[in-house]
């Protein structure tokens, strides 16, 4: 089958997935899980519809997947990653990493052994940053409390594997892969240093660019790609993977011009328009279904052990560090939940093994699939908290069980404030009715702290005004009126002065 051919089916798939995933009220699930599943079923392990193994499409997936974590890189600020949080974020990586490494060596030592073991560690500790965040930023909760803390730890989830895998997994001793990195981290420093070194070429390039960075040459995305590509260019030259050659550009990249939505508005349109959605489908088009499903034990318990290194580590994590341990339980949950989303580095691991013939292609499927599945269940999961935090089950399981109430009254009362709840998160999704990816999970995310009674001490949902990550609400909690006739979760109507003004002052606020 030609390449273009191939090409064509590819983006045909790609043009129906956002239209097919918009369907699904909320749109809770990632378009990224219908083109990776529509890979597997078209290619060449099931229907054979398209060939992925030609140099053209191959080489176009891996742009896709340099662009995807270029753009992944170019949103962190550094400054964020060596923040009081990062180092907590740090640290929780680390520790999942030596939980995974026991469990290999003790529960699977009969599985996995050597290198295979190493690449089954390092993939419990990723996080899905690279997909995570188009997903965020098409909902607005990259600037909310919730998106800063997962933007920090999922950073780290992506980069910090994507190093240990350069080490650990690679042909060359521990010591040459060290110096190796070495090298590579200089030859970053040398580009950073490029406008110092040469000043006055520097200033004549920058003023240039100011004047005509969008004219019809687009000397400025050039000069980005050209950085790319070196980037990644140098790592594969000291045998790296190409994720932290991508990864790194972006970081530089920010550097080089801050945070600019014009470029960011270019790369992604370079990135999603043609090379991401490739690199997905490819990706998926080398997934055994039948493999992976016949080991259903491994699929199961291998997505069990992401939660509990990844997802337990991080939660745990963010109760010990001074500028998280105020999250609530719904926003611990989001942010934990988000972190063990795992995909692109499992691809990555998963093909340094199965290329050094320490893991079967069809072991490889289990975990790839099961890192797609990851991406496919947690934003639904994470849309189910809001309606159980709405509920309130376990102000609900006390009042039963000290007896307070009968159990028809407490049901009641929950009812009715469940009722006012959801009248709250309506309104939200009338506001933003422009946003259709704006889904139960988003609101959660956006929600902040809640105060004991159920009302928000924060409803900010857009990006300028959100809260930072140590920061708490400038609100104070209002005094709650003495109204004995009024339930305590039960909204008043519109010219009432109950919950529903007070949010409605909130969001003019």
């Amino acid at each position: 089958m030609g390449t273009f051919v191939t090409l064509a089916i590819i983006m045909f798939v790609a043009s129906l997935s956002p239209y097919v995933a918009s369907l699904i009220p909320g749109k809770p699930i990632p378009e990224v899980v219908f083109l990776v599943f529509a890979g597997a079923v078209l290619g060449p392990n099931m229907l054979g519809v398209i060939d992925t193994s030609g140099e053209a499409v191959r080489a176009i997936s891996e742009l896709g997947l340099a662009f995807l974590f270029l753009n992944a890189g170019y949103e962190i600020d550094i400054r964020d990653l060596l923040s009081r949080t990062g180092g907590v974020a740090a640290a929780s990586w680390g520790v999942s990493l030596c939980i995974g490494i026991v469990l290999v060596n003790t529960v699977l030592a009969s599985r996995f052994s050597g290198q295979a073991g190493l690449a089954f560690a390092i993939a419990l500790t990723t996080t899905a940053y690279g997909t995570l965040a188009p997903i965020m930023r098409d909902r607005g909760l990259l600037a909310t409390r919730v998106g800063k803390v997962v933007t920090i730890y999922g950073a780290y989830g992506e980069l910090l594997p994507v190093i240990s895998m350069s080490i650990l997994l690679s042909t060359h001793t521990t010591g040459r892969a060290l110096a190796v990195l070495f090298l590579f981290v200089m030859a970053c420093v040398l580009i950073l240093r490029f406008p110092s070194v040469f000043p006055r070429f520097a200033r004549r390039f920058e003023a240039f660019l100011s004047e005509n960075a969008w004219s019809g040459s687009q000397p400025l995305l050039r000069i980005v790609v050209f950085l790319l590509l070196l980037l990644v260019g140098i790592a594969t030259t000291f045998q790296l993977d190409v994720v932290l050659g991508a990864f790194v550009a972006g970081f530089i990249l920010r550097a080089f011009v801050g945070q600019n939505d014009g470029l960011e508005s270019k790369l992604q349109g370079m990135g999603n328009g043609l090379l991401i959605p490739v690199f997905f489908v490819v990706s998926g088009a080398g997934i055994q279904l039948g493999a992976a499903f016949s080991n259903f034990g491994l699929l199961v318990g291998f997505i069990g052990l992401l939660v509990l290194v990844r997802g337990v580590v991080v939660a745990a994590s963010l109760k010990v560090g001074r500028d998280t341990r105020s999250m609530s339980w719904q926003e611990v949950f989001s942010t934990s939940a988000y972190c063990t989303m795992a995909l692109p580095v499992i691809v990555a691991v998963t093909n340094v093994a199965v290329g050094s013939g320490t893991m079967t292609p069809a072991t490889a499927s289990v975990l790839v699939t099961a890192g797609a599945i990851t991406v496919l269940l947690i934003p639904v999961v994470t849309s189910f908290v809001r309606v159980t935090a709405e509920v309130h089950p376990l102000e609900a399981a006390r009042e039963l069980t000290s007896g307070q109430a009968p159990l028809r009254e407490v049901v009641e009362r929950h009812r009715r404030g469940f009722r006012a709840e959801e009248a709250r998160f309506q309104r939200h999704r009338h506001k933003h009715g422009a946003e259709p990816e704006y889904s139960s999970a988003d609101y959660l995310a956006a929600e902040g702290v809640r105060q004991g009674d159920g009302s928000p001490v924060s409803s900010q949902v857009r990006q300028g005004d959100a809260p930072s990550v140590s920061s708490q609400s400038q609100e104070q909690p209002r005094p709650q009126e003495q109204q004995p006739q009024q339930q305590p979760h039960e909204p008043k109507d519109s010219a009432g002065e109950g919950p529903a003004k007070e949010e409605i002052e909130n969001d003019r606020r």
